[in-house]
């Protein structure tokens, strides 16, 4: 038996070090504090695991987010009791609508003081059991190596998330045996991986009958791996069908392919809602029929036949009633159906040709078309651009959330999975800054890019500090319109232009906020000169603070109003004021 194979006596904050060495952490995103004091000293004395100080622990577990997304790893931070715990909630959350794997320790006080209302103590069980896959509260130092192991297994197997274990102080001065990750016993959670075959016969013949098919693909073909995104397009490339994709789907099919619709969803593109609302058989693979993604329910895609592929067993007929729902890992049940084509469907792909023929005629509209300004900086503008100029580099983008979010999905190309970090379910703004601090943490030699909002950027903003004591050169990009910009563009077309509080009339100097954290700052506000500005923030070796002036009322469109179906959406072309109105019934009026 080898030494690292052996059970051996160690104190509980040495537990928690060697368990992460153990599970492979290279990397750990974290705040000190009174609770959590023995591990920072064990971690003190090693050089395997890098810690990372963040400015706050959302940032923290952020960072672990955009980590975990863009390697396909566990991401881990560790923080203190009470507060520390706390401020992890809203990552832990956005982790777990997601899908992202995230491993977060936090101290906790002595066991003799738990309940007491002890100085910073907090029921970290307690609050974080809605927004994690599980949390333990380990009471006795020989259960501390068994649970860290199940931690990193639950939180990466099955559909990924967060997991929370609570370590109380005198946990972690007591000793007792530590047990290696071979050596522990097996967990109960054995997720159904395999798809069932029948049902995947059943979905291939159900295909092989389409006249107006779609696939559509979600953040769990990337979730599944490299070879998941291989096998959807090599089904794409079998089937000629076209597919379309989440938010969180992005890059697992390339957008330079020939069978891509673009985004679906409230602000997807026209073909893509177009051709989910009028298909006859869709294929969703690893997506959950969210509300933005669906519109009003009772119209979403009232005459197809539908396909679900998860590994979730509550996503299938959860939102959608669907007609063959299988239960499985998308990579294996790819893998499959695409083995099952190949034998048994061979379709001739001219019988699809009347039905790419319609989806010529609705791309006609080209739904993402704007009008440029020779005086003024288009948002739209601003990422193609950014798009043009990065796309013969190794780039990894991150954003915020709100109309430059969207903006980025719709006309930023990505032909790799992995690539695109964002929070979709949660919208949490701040998340794209420190996203963009895990991502370069991992990929010290890649481009990454934070395509930010003004007001979104400044909730986290103190992660630039973290970016510059580690030699992350990030790009944030903002496209500043000086308001919060889906909150202003609703409150105009849903709230009689009334701007409730959506205008910032304290902005930041960004550029000299930059050189203040020790970053570069550039500023630029006319057309002719952005190309010249991105390649100066591409070429600067440091964190860069870009504050791209853009027009200050553009509105993001297309967009289906709430409320209203994927047939009802509305182009740049049709969006005025009165149209919109005329657009949303009563039913569809509330605020995004």
């Amino acid at each position: 038996m080898s030494k690292q194979s052996e059970r051996r006596e160690m104190t509980g904050a040495e537990m928690v070090v060697q368990a992460l060495k153990d599970n492979g952490v290279q990397h750990l995103f974290g705040y000190p504090g009174g609770a959590v004091l023995p591990i920072y000293d064990e971690l003190f004395q090693q050089d395997d695991i890098q810690h990372i100080l963040v400015r706050h622990e959302q940032g923290a577990g952020h960072a672990a987010e955009g980590y975990a997304r863009s390697t396909g790893k566990p991401g881990v931070m560790l923080v203190t009791s009470g507060p520390g715990a706390t401020n992890a909630v809203t990552p832990l959350q956005d982790a777990l609508m997601d899908s992202i794997p995230l491993v977060c320790i936090t101290g906790q006080v002595p066991t003799s003081l738990i309940g007491s209302d002890a100085f910073q103590e907090c029921d970290t069980v307690g609050i974080t059991r809605p927004c994690t896959k599980h949390n333990w509260l380990v009471k006795d130092v020989n259960d501390l190596s068994r649970i860290l192991h199940q931690a990193f297994v639950v939180a990466t197997t099955g559909r990924p998330g967060p997991v929370v274990v609570d370590v109380p102080k005198d946990v972690q001065f007591a000793k007792g045996i530590y047990t290696p990750p071979e050596m522990a016993p097996r967990t109960s959670y054995q997720p159904k991986t395999q798809g069932d075959l029948e049902q995947i016969k059943a979905a291939v013949d159900l295909m092989s009958k389409a006249k107006r098919p779609v696939i559509y693909s979600g953040g769990g073909v990337i979730n599944s791996g490299p070879e998941a995104s291989h096998l959807l397009r090599e089904l794409v490339d079998l089937t000629g069908f076209p597919i379309t994709s989440t938010l969180m789907g992005l890059g697992a099919y390339p957008a330079s392919g020939k069978n891509w619709l673009g985004m679906l969803g409230m602000h997807g593109s026209y073909e893509a809602n177009m051709v989910m609302h009028d298909c006859d058989v869709m294929v969703c693979i690893g997506a959950r029929f969210d509300d933005r993604i669906t519109g009003r329910l009772n119209a979403f895609s009232p005459n197809s036949k539908k396909i679900h592929i998860d590994i979730d067993p509550s996503s299938l007929n959860k939102n959608v009633r669907v007609d063959i729902p299988i239960l499985g890992d998308v990579g294996l049940v790819l893998e499959d159906m695409v083995r099952l084509w190949r034998a048994t469907a061979r379709k001739d792909k001219k019988e699809l040709y009347p039905w790419w023929e319609q989806i010529a005629r609705w791309r006609a509209r080209n739904s993402f078309a704007y009008t440029k300004n020779k005086d003024v900086i288009m948002p739209q503008y601003a990422i193609e651009r950014l798009f043009e100029l990065t796309r013969d580099k190794d780039t990894y983008i991150t954003t915020e959330v709100g109309q430059h979010q969207m903006w980025a999905a719709q006309l930023f190309g990505f032909d790799k999975p992995n690539r695109w970090m964002t929070s979709g379910g949660l919208g949490t703004m701040g998340y794209g800054l420190p996203a963009a601090l895990g991502v370069q943490i991992a990929h010290p030699e890649s481009l990454v890019i934070d395509i930010a909002g003004d007001a979104s950027v400044q909730m986290t903003i103190q992660e630039m500090s973290a970016a510059v004591q580690y030699d992350a050169p990030i790009k944030i990009f903002i496209l500043n319109n000086q308001y919060m910009g889906m909150v202003r563009q609703w409150q105009q077309l849903l709230h009689g232009n009334r701007l409730s509080h959506s205008y910032t009339e304290a902005m930041p100097d960004f550029v000299k906020l930059a050189e203040a954290y020790g970053g570069h700052g550039i500023r630029c506000d006319k057309p002719d000169e952005l190309d010249d500005a991105i390649k100066e923030m591409i070429s600067v070796n440091k964190p860069v603070i870009f504050d791209c002036r853009v027009a200050a009322l553009a509105n993001c469109f297309p967009m289906i109003p709430s409320g209203k179906a994927h047939n009802e959406m509305l182009l740049p072309d049709e969006a005025t004021d009165e149209a919109v109105a005329n657009a949303i019934d009563a039913k569809g009026r509330e605020l995004v």
